[in-house]
């Protein structure tokens, strides 16, 4: 076996942002905003990609954890603390929520009222640091690095050089606070009211935290890592109702109409968008355009919601319980009938075949959880099956991702199968055009999880177990209802027994036919199946040489309740009732091990059932 390292396999959602990266780190558009001197220090290759889901799933690239200042990405959460502080309807009373087009730092008050127009210009935002519940500048101060700590999953803190230089430099700022005194916006001297903003546009974070921060607003209101509550959830779509038509400032109608989602982006370089109920993006990129937003904030963004179809209005209703039901074949076994050695082998070995039946729509969300999962699990995986029979929809971003760890696991000899996608055209048109060549040898697909297990059993059976020639047909001696019988007891039997043959698809027996023998499978495969009541066949059983079937007719002598056809060239020896009944007469002790052992079959089965119906929870 090689010692060789092998590099960890990364997730195609990982491999995308690296992609992204990749593809504008040399982009050397825009400039590094410099009215405030401390941000002309700023890297124009700083260049950082986070994306987290409501999973808390985190995926990150390049300077994700090189620290700036928050700059305006903060007014949409001090939005938020000040909505919880002072209720909705108070709020807007000193605050409008209408778009503006005008510039971050444009004075844009309502004629009359003085009345900001939205809490993401500059004024909004100095009137909601205003709103901020506390009785000293100090309390103020520590809610609102609190507030923004839970955002972020961990304590942030302000840059307090970053924050001299606002305050040097921030007199049009005063200024809008003196305009919102005057108007009444502003109930008490706005000197410390513009301070605490200065202040708040100085906390010092990463690109990974404002990706958590934007999960935290998609989750709701609860951060996706910690699972503490940052804001209430009743507020957060206040939160982003004004991010999606203000957030942006005089970009916000076009962002809405090419990425849909709810974002904010700050001078300093950093841009978030969130989509709700699923997950959160931050992208950190110093030089800015001439609206004041990252220039590879935008187009990140931009391939980022047309990749994974992550536009707001274009999106199908996401479950998070993607995964109907998952197991392993150490826990269920395919209807072929295996011997006792090779039932040991799946018992011990199967739990490298994991089932995952899929149910919803599939888009990047849903598929992202799947995806995690199995890249969290890999080491001890052989084979994964995908069942689609509960999938409403598979759209591309989601297929893509299927594609993606189809050709991901291949490259390290694991199989991936997939079943029931006759319901779900769409991915195999996506794999065909995508593998081209590799299609037939990569994409295997099956009817059901019954036979893809199958055919991961068949490939673990022959890795593990010693092949040894068969012969054709089997001797009757080696049949397993024989078991514990001597030469002469087995004379004694193979003296009753019928040989037959049956062609390849012929029925041997016919449901609601009299029971009237038990048959032994000497060369072959043959298969149960029972007609469902949306006129579907359903697979049973599969036996090979060896085994037997038709074994209730010594019991019971009922009808018989399934169809047994010929998979193959098929060659059956055979006992009829008259005949074992008589055996008991003649040869009681052989009757007797011949019952014993159809009694361990039986146990064997009824115990194969017992696990499934627990698996399954019928």
């Amino acid at each position: 076996m090689s010692t060789e390292s092998v590099a960890p396999i990364t997730s195609p959602i990982q491999d995308y942002l690296q992609e992204l990266h990749n593809r504008y780190a040399d982009l050397r558009e825009g400039d590094v905003a410099t009215y405030i001197p401390e941000l002309a220090k700023a890297s124009p290759d700083w260049f950082g990609i986070c994306l987290v889901t409501t999973g808390g799933h985190v995926y990150e690239v390049g300077d994700s954890r090189e620290q700036f200042t928050i700059q305006s990405i903060s007014k949409p959460f001090v939005y938020g603390l000040a909505l919880e502080d002072n209720t909705r309807a108070e709020v807007l009373k000193r605050i409008g929520v209408e778009p503006t087009g005008d510039a971050f730092n444009a004075i844009s008050l309502e004629a009359g009222t003085g009345r900001p127009r939205n809490p993401m210009i500059n004024a909004g935002a100095i009137a909601a640091a205003g709103l901020i519940g506390g009785k000293s500048q100090r309390t103020r101060l520590k809610r609102m690095l609190d507030m923004f700590s839970l955002h972020a999953g961990e304590e942030v803190g302000i840059d307090q050089a970053v924050y001299r230089s606002e305050s040097e430099t921030g007199h049009r700022n005063r200024a809008i606070g003196h305009m919102l005194r005057n108007f009444g916006i502003l109930t008490e001297p706005p000197d410390p009211v513009v301070d605490l903003y200065f202040k708040q546009c100085s906390i010092s974070v990463n690109c990974r935290n404002l990706a958590i921060m934007a999960a935290t607003l998609a989750n709701r209101g609860t951060n996706p890592l910690t699972g503490r509550h940052a804001v209430r959830g009743e507020y957060v779509e206040s939160m982003l109702s004004v991010m999606g038509s203000c957030g942006m400032y005089d970009y916000a109608g076009e962002w809405l109409y090419r990425v849909g989602m709810p974002a904010k982006s700050g001078v300093s370089g950093g841009v978030i968008a969130v989509l709700p109920g699923q997950l959160g993006i931050a992208v950190f990129s110093p030089p800015l355009d001439a609206r004041g937003n990252s220039v590879r904030g935008l187009r990140v963004c931009d391939d980022l919601s047309r990749f994974f179809d992550l536009h707001l209005f274009n999106n199908p209703h996401a479950s998070k319980a993607v995964v109907r039901l998952k197991y392993s074949a150490a826990q269920v076994n395919s209807s072929r009938v295996r011997t006792q050695e090779e039932a040991k082998v799946l018992r011990e070995h199967g739990g490298g075949t994991q089932v995952y039946q899929l149910q919803g729509n599939l888009a990047l969300s849903t598929t992202e959880v799947v995806v995690h999962e199995v890249m969290s699990g890999l080491n001890q995986v052989r084979a994964l099956v995908f069942d689609f029979k509960h999938v409403l929809a598979v759209n591309e971003s989601a297929s893509r991702l299927f594609c993606q760890l189809l050709m991901k696991l291949h490259g390290q000899g694991k199989h991936v199968l997939f079943t029931n996608i006759g319901r779900v055209p769409q991915l195999r048109s996506y794999m065909k055009a995508k593998l081209k060549a590799q299609f037939a040898l990569l994409f295997r697909s099956f009817e059901d999880s019954d036979t893809a297990l199958e055919w991961c059993e068949d490939k673990l059976l022959a890795e593990i177990l010693p092949r040894e020639k068969i012969e054709d047909p089997l001797p009757q001696s080696a049949y397993e209802l024989f078991a514990g019988l001597n030469g002469a007891e087995v004379q004694t039997v193979t003296a009753l027994l019928e040989r037959r043959k049956f062609r390849s698809g012929e029925i041997i027996v016919q449901f609601g036919s009299p029971a009237r023998e038990l048959f032994f499978v000497a060369s072959g495969k043959t298969s149960v199946t029972v007609m469902l009541s949306g006129g579907t066949k359903k697979r049973l059983a599969t036996f090979s040489p060896g085994m037997a079937f038709g074994e209730m007719a010594l019991l019971d002598h009922a009808p018989r309740s399934a169809v047994v056809a010929a998979d193959t060239e098929v060659e059956c020896d055979l006992i009829k009732v008259e005949d074992f009944e008589q055996l008991g007469e003649s040869h009681p002790h052989i009757k007797i091990k011949l019952l014993r052992n159809l009694a361990v079959g039986l146990s064997r089965k009824l115990r194969k059932a017992n696990l499934e119906i627990s698996v399954f929870d019928y």
